[in-house]
């Protein structure tokens, strides 16, 4: 298997979007929570993003996939990271609605790759 470039994957440039997103939605959070929930949130869905980088640096298939997978369980800890910030009113709900829906895309996209690889 030949090394991947990961920009030109979808699901890499909509994780990337993502962690942009995140960064912008973080910055009305509330000061206290600077080196709290804010950078939590920030590292997670950069983690994201950077695991699906990392997956295309893999030799074979097999690693591929495993990287992939690895992405999409940090994105359910993204998912996770932005309830929680919701919930504790550091983020309106119409941003919450639409990060999470974007993590939830990118995780989909991640399962299709997968199944691809796996071909």
């Amino acid at each position: 298997m030949k090394m991947r470039d990961f920009r030109n994957l979808d699901a890499w440039r909509k994780a990337h979007n993502l962690t942009l997103d995140v960064y912008r939605a973080s910055e009305s959070f509330p000061k206290s929570e600077t080196f709290g929930m804010a950078a939590t949130l920030r590292r997670g869905s950069a983690q994201f993003a950077m695991k699906i980088a990392e997956a295309c640096g893999q030799d074979t298939a097999l690693d591929f996939i495993g990287g992939l997978g690895r992405a999409r369980a940090l994105g359910m800890e993204v998912e996770y990271q932005l309830l929680l910030s919701r919930d504790l009113q550091f983020m309106k709900p119409e941003n919450y609605d639409a990060l999470q829906a974007q993590v939830i895309e990118v995780r989909r996209m991640l399962s299709g790759l997968m199944k691809t690889a796996a071909a």
